[in-house]
């Protein structure tokens, strides 16, 4: 969701609800900067309580929400804006995700975003870039997760590629090595499917090239920790010929269980040989002979992300920028409508308990995208549209944003989409009657620029809107005339009563 603007954010949070872990960091924002302050985690396993059906298993959820009960001691007291919590690929893969985060919200005072693979991506090297030396040159970022890994390259703070492969240490210990024996027929074929999918994304990642790699997680840090006890690195970098070396240690360890290496605690043994397999994979795809680590992640990178929403620099709003221009929107009638709209917001808001800065924010991001459907064909425009945002990759808009805003933009025409829209539990009148207050700006500015429209006032009822014009001037203007009579005629269909005079 949106987020509030930060002077009366001493501290903010950072929670990433991992496949594998859950970490949390607390933070102080200095000048820009990140100052940690906290940093708390615990290995909870998600994808591994993921069943053949995408169904979570109690057990799993029970140890997310044993993980999180600690961390609710830091976030219940800080206010909403100042947390940011962001779930992975578990979260993505779970079809009953909704009881999980419903839970987890509950506990943490605060809402859970399950962001994409490409988000997440993004994330990460926002991380990296703020924790790394900024040198030249473009570098390959590697994070290997517990049940997806993602790839970027990016130059300087700027992601040029991003991309998410299904490929994690839990989710390839749960298919090729769930008993705990480790042979060199199962570390193959672990191998090759990881090779496999990597060849998907080879070609684009070979054709912008790097010139250093970098990889970004418990696994590539425990895999140069364990190369570096042996003196085949340095500084804990990954070596191929570190790779090759512990690959043979764990051939003749045979078992997860007798794991005895310096820099891979007890509960990484179980998949520590799945990680290696697929960053052996990922040195081959990319013809790699080294790879530093970075601290920093996931987690920094929402921290710099939420930082950046309260220092006025939201990617949000470039991303929707860029969105606008690819689907050559008429920005013109965008900043019509989005003005009126806010306007009307600002009329109603106390009535319709509209008084929330997302909800702001998300009816500025529909006015300004309605139209983008238009690019696609003007017959049934509003559902092209609403597609386009619900399955295009916007960076810094978690699924649920992107799911919110498509169902107002597709209701911003014809039929309300009242039943998805309540989807939304609580949240879903709500959202009802900002599509509503979008509808309203777009028939006022139903007739682009050619006339000045007048000042118009706005009563909010539970289940209606009065809109009253000027004294005679919709008798004079016949056309808007008729499209409130006919909205008026849509409205009743969602049981809301529009009056106009």
């Amino acid at each position: 969701m949106p987020q509030t603007h930060s002077e009366s954010f001493p501290l903010v949070a950072a929670i990433d609800l991992g496949s594998n872990s859950f970490h949390m960091v607390l933070a102080k924002a200095d000048h820009g900067e990140i100052r940690i302050l906290e940093r708390l985690g615990d290995k909870v396993q998600l994808a591994a309580g993921i069943d053949e059906q995408r169904m979570l298993s109690e057990e799993a959820m029970q140890r997310g929400l044993d993980c999180l009960s600690r961390f609710a001691q830091l976030t219940t007291s800080l206010p909403q804006g100042a947390v940011r919590i962001v779930g992975t690929n578990a979260l993505r893969e779970a079809r009953n995700r909704a009881e999980f985060i419903r839970r987890a919200e509950a506990l943490l005072g605060h809402q859970v975003e399950v962001i994409s693979g490409r988000e997440e991506a993004r994330l990460i090297y926002l991380g990296v870039s703020h924790t790394i030396a900024d040198t030249p040159g473009k570098r390959l970022v590697a994070d290997i997760g517990g049940g997806s890994t993602e790839f970027i390259i990016g130059q300087r703070f700027e992601p040029l590629l991003r991309e998410s492969l299904q490929m994690g240490c839990v989710s390839y210990t749960q298919r090729y090595f769930k008993d705990g024996k480790i042979t060199p027929a199962r570390y193959a074929q672990a191998y090759t499917a990881a090779r496999l999918e990597i060849m998907g994304i080879e070609h684009a990642l070979t054709r912008l090239g790097w010139q250093d790699a970098v990889g970004a997680s418990g696994t590539i840090k425990a895999i140069g920790l364990a190369i570096q006890s042996a003196g085949l690195s340095n500084n804990g970098e990954v070596t191929s010929e570190g790779i090759a070396w512990l690959k043979r240690k764990l051939f003749k360890y045979g078992d997860v269980e007798r794991i005895d290496l310096d820099g891979v605690k007890p509960d990484r043994r179980p998949i520590f040989p799945a990680g290696l397999a697929i960053l052996e994979a990922i040195f081959d795809a990319c013809e790699l002979n080294r790879m530093s680590h970075s601290e920093g992640a996931l987690r920094e990178g929402v921290l710099y992300d939420l930082l950046g929403r309260h220092q006025h620099e939201d990617v949000r709003e470039r991303t929707l920028s860029a969105f606008m221009e690819r689907y050559h929107v008429d920005q013109e009638q965008a900043a019509r409508v989005e003005a009126k709209a806010l306007s009307a917001l600002d009329k109603v808001a106390k009535d319709w308990e509209l008084t929330d800065d997302w909800h702001r924010e998300l009816l500025s991001w529909a006015a300004k995208v309605h139209e983008v459907g238009l690019d696609i064909a003007h017959y049934q425009y509003h559902k092209h549209g609403a597609y386009l945002i619900e399955h295009s990759d916007l960076a810094g808009f978690s699924r649920q944003d992107q799911q919110m805003l498509a169902l107002l933009v597709r209701g911003h025409r014809r039929n309300i989409p009242k039943e998805k829209l309540t989807d939304f539990g609580d949240e879903g009148v709500k959202l009802v009657r900002l599509c509503v207050l979008l509808r309203f700006a777009i028939l006022f500015h139903h007739i682009r620029g050619s006339q000045n429209m007048p000042t118009v006032r706005l009563k909010a009822g539970p289940s209606s809107l009065a809109i009253e014009f000027p004294q005679g001037w919709l008798a004079a203007n016949p056309l808007t005339q008729a499209d409130f009579e006919s909205e008026a005629e849509w409205l009743k269909r969602i049981d809301m009563t529009l009056t106009v005079s």
